[in-house]
């Protein structure tokens, strides 16, 4: 997205055109799966005096405004994405910790309808397949230097 269409998003969701919001918003479209650190050092590596605290706010704000989505895989810190309102899912590697979209599997959500709802009105649903990725799979069968 540009820093037009940002502007754009911000106001459709009532929120202030800030340099900080703006900035944030362009580091999590530009670094899918980001975590809190990497995006307040890339924001400060082009506004060095943007605080923590200011970017800890503008990311719950642009969260709670649902212009980036807060995911926080079992034992990993939190990581922000821009790809919001399709309720994809998340593969990630047990190994390195890498996270990449996975798409529904078949038709439209269908993971949004629960065997047994209990009476609630499902609009999300987390799904996250563990596994090995490609890079440190082929780094546990590669033959060790000493063999």
């Amino acid at each position: 997205m540009s820093t037009t269409q940002h502007e754009v998003a911000l106001r459709a969701a009532s929120l202030r055109v800030t340099q900080p919001r703006l900035a944030v918003l362009a580091v999590v479209d530009d670094h899918p799966h980001i975590d809190t650190d990497a995006v307040i050092g890339r924001v400060r590596s082009d506004y060095a005096n943007v605080s923590h605290q200011t970017v800890y706010d503008v990311l719950r704000a642009l969260t709670d405004a649902g212009l980036i989505r807060r995911i926080q895989p079992a034992g990993s810190t939190a990581r922000y994405e821009s790809r919001v309102g399709d309720n994809h899912h998340h593969v990630v590697c047990r190994a390195c910790g890498a996270i990449a979209d996975v798409d529904c599997a078949v038709g439209h959500t269908p993971c949004l309808t629960a065997s047994d709802d209990h009476g609630f009105v499902v609009d999300e649903a987390e799904v996250v397949y563990w596994g090995t990725c490609p890079d440190c799979a082929a780094a546990a069968l590669a033959p060790s230097p000493t063999e």
